[in-house]
């Protein structure tokens, strides 16, 4: 089946399941919806003549008809596999098959003033005040993606933190897909408001057959705001993941945000912020590609007031035949005078055949300003190699050594200590090289 049948498929199995998507009785979600599915008809997914995906090659998931799950039961989860993931010490909202899970989910204890709720709730009860977010950070109009997700969303989840509410411990949203052919469309709204401190975590996981799940996430941060944004990757094999996680920080406001991309057969993560006066953002990435993986990050840094800050860096390790894909870009505006700015793509190559492609970009438009950036694609260094072997260390747990050093600067930078152990844990499975000790991370 060629791409332009799958693209106009989608429209035709719309139809089947509008009934049954959430936020029916609003009307300015139902506009959207039908703009968005008419955007995505008449572009459908991104493809490679697009300067921003001319790297990533989308047509596998254009070759496919991914069936929405328009139920809300858990199915074929394995309910235990979870405990793997679930974080102690968090607050935890579960989405099956895009779908919320009241019976997975554990809110106890969510101060009163916070709302955390799913999405489908949320609508039900906040329809006019989640119209004041929804594409205010990112239009549908972004690219086939960003629209295929806001025609087709199932559920998501809505966070609000009120003003000065410092919460005490983190939020964790686990997307989990149990079945082959499913698609997984969510949509959330994180909004934090004046003074106000949070941490997000985002964790995906699924089964190990192909299916496609897509997450766009609409974030704001108040002034003197704090959020700190975690995203662990770790689906399936052969499965194909796209997320969006796009920003709007006012004045003084901080983010972070900490992507970890593992799995996925094709993985794409899009980051996005514009920065307020004197507000600051942190970026901060590993991926990891194995086999055939292909991992794509592509962040955006806008600079459109003065004093901010930000700071990136992002890292990959790749092996066999995997191929990493890193773009960012830096846009300082004409009257963001005083910007500070750093960006740092740093790639090691553990195997000939794989592959790194990095395009860093500045694009200054104010004369006052403090930037650079800079990009590294190699292999280990022999000579550092050989200085292990001289201490008595034989030569493949040198590089072992070497490898996980190169990783563990981006580990070392979370702070929740079971977030912290979890990745760990996950790095260590990820590679096949025998006689590594966690101590050594």
């Amino acid at each position: 089946m060629s791409a332009e049948q799958i693209n106009s498929q989608y429209p035709a199995e719309y139809a089947k399941v509008e009934a049954l998507l959430p936020g029916q009785s609003v009307s300015w979600l139902k506009t959207l919806r039908e703009q968005a599915l008419a955007f995505f008809s008449s572009h459908g997914f991104p493809s490679l003549r697009e300067e921003e995906w001319r790297y990533t090659n989308v047509s596998a998931i254009e070759k496919k008809l991914f069936s929405p799950v328009v139920h809300d039961e858990i199915g074929a989860l394995d309910v235990g596999s979870l405990d793997t993931y679930r974080l102690e010490n968090a607050w935890t909202i579960v989405l099956v098959d895009g779908h919320f899970s009241a019976a997975l989910s554990d809110l106890e204890g969510l101060p009163s003033s916070v709302r955390v709720l799913d999405m489908a709730s949320a609508l039900e009860q906040y329809p006019d005040e989640l119209q004041k977010y929804f594409t205010q950070a990112v239009s549908y109009k972004q690219h086939g993606f960003v629209a295929f997700n806001a025609a087709w969303f199932t559920d998501g989840v809505f966070i609000h933190v009120p003003s000065k509410e410092v919460l005490s411990k983190p939020v964790q949203i686990i997307h989990v897909v149990t079945q082959a052919d499913y698609m997984s469309n969510t949509r959330h709204i994180i909004t934090i408001d004046k003074m106000a401190q949070a941490e997000v975590i985002e964790t995906f996981i699924g089964c190990d057959d192909a299916y496609l799940s897509t997450a766009v996430t609409e974030v704001f941060v108040g002034e003197n705001a704090d959020l700190t944004l975690y995203k662990l990757q770790l689906e399936g094999e052969k499965a194909y993941h796209f997320a969006g996680t796009y920003v709007k920080q006012e004045a003084n406001a901080r983010f972070k945000h900490h992507n970890f991309a593992f799995g996925g057969l094709l993985a794409r993560n899009d980051i996005r912020t514009d920065l307020g006066r004197a507000s600051e953002c942190e970026l901060n990435g590993l991926y990891l590609g194995i086999k055939r993986q292909h991992i794509d990050n592509h962040t955006r840094i806008n600079h459109l007031q003065p004093h901010a800050i930000s700071r990136e860096l992002y890292k990959g390790v790749l092996d066999q035949r995997a191929r990493g894909v890193f773009q960012g870009r830096v846009v300082v505006a004409e009257y963001a005078q005083k910007t500070s700015s750093e960006m740092n793509n740093r790639n090691l190559l553990l195997s000939n055949d794989a592959e790194a492609d990095t395009k860093p970009q500045l694009e200054i438009y104010a004369d006052d300003v403090k930037c650079a950036h800079g990009v590294t694609v190699g292999q280990l260094d022999e000579k550092s190699i050989f200085y292990l072997q001289s201490r008595c260390v034989d030569e493949a747990t040198a590089r072992n050594m070497l490898t996980f050093a190169f990783a563990n600067e981006m580990v070392f930078k979370i702070k929740i200590k079971n977030l912290h152990d979890q990745i760990l844990e996950q790095l260590l499975a990820r590679f096949p090289q025998e006689g590594i000790q966690q101590e050594w991370l």
